[in-house]
């Protein structure tokens, strides 16, 4: 996203215990939680390399009143897809912006998906064709390929069911100097 936007960057993984983080926040506040992850991601990186100027991002997965981890398994991405199926879900992707060490940023977007109802033939078609990668993705589909098939309404910015708020990304490094306006 951040490429195609003309942004230069670099990648860094954040070593951060992810488990940690999601074992201390409230799980019914999934929107949060995406920023809490972003700004830990962020700060650990930032602690790096004082300069930079560090990029922070992740996203929850929020069903019937629970939060949604990655699914461990292929079966587990059917058993997910299969509840999912004719209801509404939110996705939340937050980012946070940190330089010397501090969070100078973070914001959150949520977009709500409907998934259809489709058919069991169709989703065992989708597992066969797509395979191992779901298990990347928060809600075992990407919007962007053929897991596009599973929604039959998505409200929300693209960007965010991708998994950052890139219009909010972009405003704060124009705001902070780092783009030109």
């Amino acid at each position: 996203m951040l490429e195609g936007a003309g942004v230069p960057f670099a990648v860094q993984v954040a070593d951060v215990d992810e488990a940690a983080v999601k074992a201390t926040h409230d799980p019914a506040d999934a929107a949060g939680l995406a920023v809490e992850l972003a700004r830990v991601k962020a700060l650990a990186v930032s602690r790096h390399d004082a300069e930079a100027w560090v990029l922070g991002a992740d996203q929850t997965l929020s069903f019937q009143g629970g939060l949604v981890s990655k699914a461990g398994s292929l079966d587990e991405a059917r058993a997910r897809l299969t509840a999912m199926r004719g209801t509404v879900h939110q996705l939340h992707s937050g980012a946070a912006l940190a330089r010397n060490g501090q969070v100078v940023w973070s914001g959150v977007d949520t977009a709500t998906l409907r998934v259809r109802n489709f058919s069991d033939a169709f989703l065992e078609t989708y597992l066969k064709t797509e395979g191992e990668g779901l298990l990347a993705c928060v809600g075992s589909y990407r919007l962007e390929g053929m897991g596009s098939q599973l929604f039959e309404a998505v409200e929300g910015d693209y960007f965010t069911v991708l998994g950052l708020p890139l219009w909010p990304v972009l405003a704060e490094l124009r705001r902070a100097g780092v783009l030109r306006s």
